[in-house]
């Protein structure tokens, strides 16, 4: 693929490691809203699967966030499924293929990807790189080559990640 226009720095990325069975990850939702509206595009924010075990449909719920994203709709999917832990931890899985239809995904596919595992490598993958620099819950975010621990306490985090960002857009010029 050739691309005429000159050469663009990568947007910085901010890795967003995540349990969508975490109440810690539903605060940090509003953080989340706020950095992708004063960033849009000039951030990449990336989700990244940190399943605890402490979470029996944790590890469920990230093989469906990857399923949303395969389907074009992975922050409204996760969005939707943090917004209503307490669903998720009453029902499991069926609530995961009752949130795709509710956004007008196809549920069925939803249902299909949870039997056969076809996303398990990936949220083992982000699970494995997680544990490898050190995340040990959710929600940690890595920017700039920092990494930040929300999970004991989110307060000043948003401030101090926007600082990061502000640092490497400037450093991009």
């Amino acid at each position: 693929m050739s691309d005429s226009s000159p050469a663009r720095a990568a947007a910085p990325v901010l890795d967003v490691w995540c349990e969508l069975q975490c109440p810690d990850c539903r605060t940090a939702l509003e953080d989340l809203r706020a950095l992708r509206a004063r960033y849009g595009d000039r951030l990449e924010l990336r989700l990244r699967h940190f399943p605890l075990e402490k979470h029996k449909h944790a590890f469920a719920a990230a093989q469906a966030a990857e399923e949303a994203a395969e389907q074009g709709r992975l922050w409204p999917y996760v969005e939707t499924v943090l917004g209503r832990v307490e669903e998720l931890d009453r029902e499991g899985e069926p609530f995961l293929v009752a949130v795709a239809r509710e956004l007008g995904l196809d549920a069925e596919e939803f249902d299909t990807a949870l039997i056969d595992g076809r996303h398990i490598l990936i949220v083992d993958a982000d699970q494995a790189e997680g544990k490898a620099i050190g995340v040990t819950g959710t929600p940690t975010y890595v920017v700039g080559g920092e990494r930040l621990d929300g999970g004991k306490s989110q307060e000043g985090l948003r401030a101090r990640i926007e600082e990061i960002v502000d640092r490497l857009l400037a450093e991009r010029g």
